[in-house]
């Protein structure tokens, strides 16, 4: 079957004569080791290349010779290769989370500048064609599976930053054509070199897993026009006053629980902020809407000729201090208002965003809205029979009627039974509940555990995760929190949990794009930051206090020690392979829990070998024995041999240091030790 690498690769080829220009890469992007005539190592590390003939030769020799020309690459890879494991494919999985926008980004002229449209009318922000020369790089590190963050076109009204936020959706079925490579011109779309990265990944036995935005869309979407009755009305005049009221009675950022539906509905600011909406404008005059949204600017004329616009969401906590979330709002899934507060509302109430008409998983109305819930249903197949993704995130699944989740997972199961679905929960309290609604795995509360190695989290993250029906993200850092290798210790830590992160029991290895060349400035404040840590970057960087979900930035890949974390995970790759089941196995697990507190030891058994874990989680030397008795009762051999067959600091090497019943480690700082016996 003819692959739209092939067109790629035809496309940009037949233009190699046209490549003489100040194009340059940064090197961490040729790990697949172009030779090219024309190639330069310059004095920064970064290779002057010709653009053209680079991403032709990438495209044949990494992936169409690869290629078995008998598959459908754009079919899942579990439908590809007819895969029928014991368990689900997340669970073997290593992924790397990619906001393509920026991943693929590179002042590639050295101008000083990231440009839409650089001197040479080439974009300089990220597209899937650059991505596609990473991939190569990620592979060898043990990645295989891609999350891309929101790919679909996005809004720029009240956008956050330079550029506006990914998670702005105004259509779930069209790419965003600021992913679309400028140096194939008019010859391809932005879908096809969607389906070109797609088929690449397939190639390089990749995943493909894609962030969809089910609950909120964009405040402009462009389901407005023909679907008002989808969204929820404020007066226009009222907008100025418009944000998440506060109830007196309860205290701060407190859970929507009904025990507190009375004192909310009773409250003075409740009233006044349920007084702000109205109906739809299709509704108010229908006649005259449909004249106003013939226009190109038709929210603009229902503003300003029906005093009406949509309402922005907010947080569904009970008093939380954010301000409304200017460029997005909620998808309006019921006709009626929630069951549960009825009661509480007047009869003649405009149809309202509150912390009850949010979480419509826990306060459904009667009357869904069928038509809005057919088309959401459908946006995860499209992307299944079109360019055969393997998994999605569901962004805020847990806000959704259960009967619309249950229509979105069985539709994509009928296309693809092996189709994964990751849940966006981040409290163990409610992983339970992910699990009854059939999700493969969940986001986790990493993030935070694992960064709190001083006050004994990631103990507990460790040595609790077995608990758990689903396994969740082993990750340091993720697009919404602060960077790992800008806390405390720095990239000494960073680089110890990103390779313990590979051998965590039952959890999925999560790498956030930049992490692997100790990217220190955040992509967005939302999770357990500050405003400090907009901070990170020198004040000449050209980056300084950006943040790449709204802003034009580039992964810092000419950081210092960048390939660092490439060579220290391209060395255990085999290993995790050859211990995968024993990982992911509840009963292959041993805690061995050493007195020292500095230090973490865990244990993983298969047949008649032991795995040991050791890692000293401490800026300072450690000279620790600890008991490593459940291990050898569990491997029950007598004569015990070991081997370091990985150290931050030294080479593989016999281990002699084994006593009886104890072994002695010395570790240097944030040095992390893999021992078999």
């Amino acid at each position: 079957m003819k692959l739209n690498l092939e067109k790629l690769y035809h496309i940009l080829n037949e233009k190699v004569d046209q490549g003489h220009m100040n194009y340059v890469v940064p090197d961490l992007w040729n790990a697949w080791n172009y030779t090219g005539e024309e190639l330069r190592r310059l004095p920064s590390q970064e290779l002057l290349v010709n653009p053209f003939s680079f991403y032709a030769t990438l495209i044949k020799e990494v992936y169409l010779d690869l290629a078995d020309k008998r598959k459908n690459y754009t079919k899942s890879l579990s439908q590809i290769n007819a895969i029928n494991n014991d368990f689900h494919w997340l669970m073997e999985s290593v992924i790397y989370s990619t906001h393509i926008r920026t991943s693929a980004s590179w002042d590639h002229d050295r101008s000083y500048s990231l440009d839409i449209s650089n001197f040479d009318e080439v974009k300089e922000t990220g597209t899937f064609v650059k991505m596609l020369a990473y991939l190569p790089t990620l592979k060898r590190m043990g990645i295989n599976a891609i999350y891309l963050l929101p790919i679909t076109k996005y809004s720029t009204l009240h956008k956050k930053g330079e550029l506006g936020s990914p998670y702005a959706v105004k259509s779930f079925f069209d790419i965003d054509e600021g992913l679309k490579e400028s140096l194939t011109g008019d010859e391809s779309t932005v879908e096809e070199e969607f389906k070109a990265f797609v088929e690449a990944c397939h190639i390089l036995d990749m995943r493909v897993i894609i962030d969809v935005i089910p609950r909120t869309n964009a405040i402009n979407s462009d389901f407005i026009k023909e679907h008002p009755e989808w969204f929820y009305w404020i007066k226009a005049d009222k907008t100025n006053d418009y944000h998440s009221p506060h109830v007196e009675a309860i205290g701060e950022t407190t859970a929507p629980k009904e025990k507190f539906m009375e004192t909310i509905f009773n409250d003075r600011n409740v009233k006044k902020h349920l007084a702000m909406f109205d109906v739809n404008p299709q509704e108010k005059n229908q006649e005259l809407f449909n004249v106003l949204r013939q226009k190109d600017n038709y929210l603009e004329l229902i503003k300003d000729e029906m005093n009406l616009v949509v309402a922005p969401a907010f947080s569904d906590w009970i008093n939380d201090p954010q301000p409304p979330w200017s460029d997005v709002t909620f998808f309006r899934f019921y006709f009626d208002h929630p069951e549960v507060s009825q009661k509480y509302i007047d009869k003649s109430q405009a149809p309202y965003i509150l912390y009850d008409s949010i979480k419509t998983n826990l306060y459904p109305g009667k009357k869904p809205n069928k038509d809005l819930f057919n088309m959401i249903q459908s946006v995860i197949p499209y992307f299944q029979t079109e360019f055969g993704i393997d998994g999605a995130r569901i962004d805020m699944g847990h806000a959704l009627p259960s009967e619309l989740l249950d229509m979105i997972m069985n539709s994509a199961r009928e296309i693809d039974p092996d189709f994964g679905f990751i849940a966006e929960e981040l409290d163990p309290s409610h992983f339970e509940r992910a699990y009854e609604k059939n999700y493969n795995a969940v986001v986790g509360n990493g993030f935070w555990m694992e960064p709190r190695y001083t006050e004994q989290k990631l103990r507990e993250y460790l040595f609790t995760s077995q608990k758990f029906k689903l396994p969740m993200f082993a990750s340091a850092e993720t697009h919404d929190t602060p960077r790992i290798a800008s806390r405390k210790d720095g990239r000494g830590y960073a680089r110890m949990i990103t390779v313990m992160n590979m051998f965590t029991p039952k959890m999925i290895p999560f790498i956030n794009s930049g992490q692997e060349v100790y990217e220190v400035q955040p992509m967005n404040l939302g999770l357990d930051a500050t405003e400090e840590d907009l901070y990170h970057l020198d004040t000449n960087d050209l980056f300084y206090k950006k943040l790449a979900l709204f802003d034009k930035f580039a992964i810092h890949y000419l950081n210092q020690d960048r390939w660092e974390l490439y060579d220290h995970l391209k060395g255990i790759v085999d290993l995790r392979k050859e211990w995968l089941n024993s990982i992911m196995s509840k009963k292959h697990f041993i805690p061995l829990n050493g007195h020292n507190p500095n230090t973490i030891e865990y244990a993983f058994v298969k047949e008649n070998k032991g795995l040991i874990i050791v890692a000293n989680i401490s800026d300072g030397l450690v000279e620790h024995n600890f008991t490593i008795k459940p291990l050898r009762e569990a491997i029950q051999k007598i004569d015990h041999q070991g081997q370091v067959l990985y150290s931050t600091f030294e080479l593989p090497r016999a281990y002699h240091e084994l006593y009886n019943e104890d072994i002695y480690v010395h570790l240097r700082s944030f040095e992390l030790k893999i021992i078999e016996i």
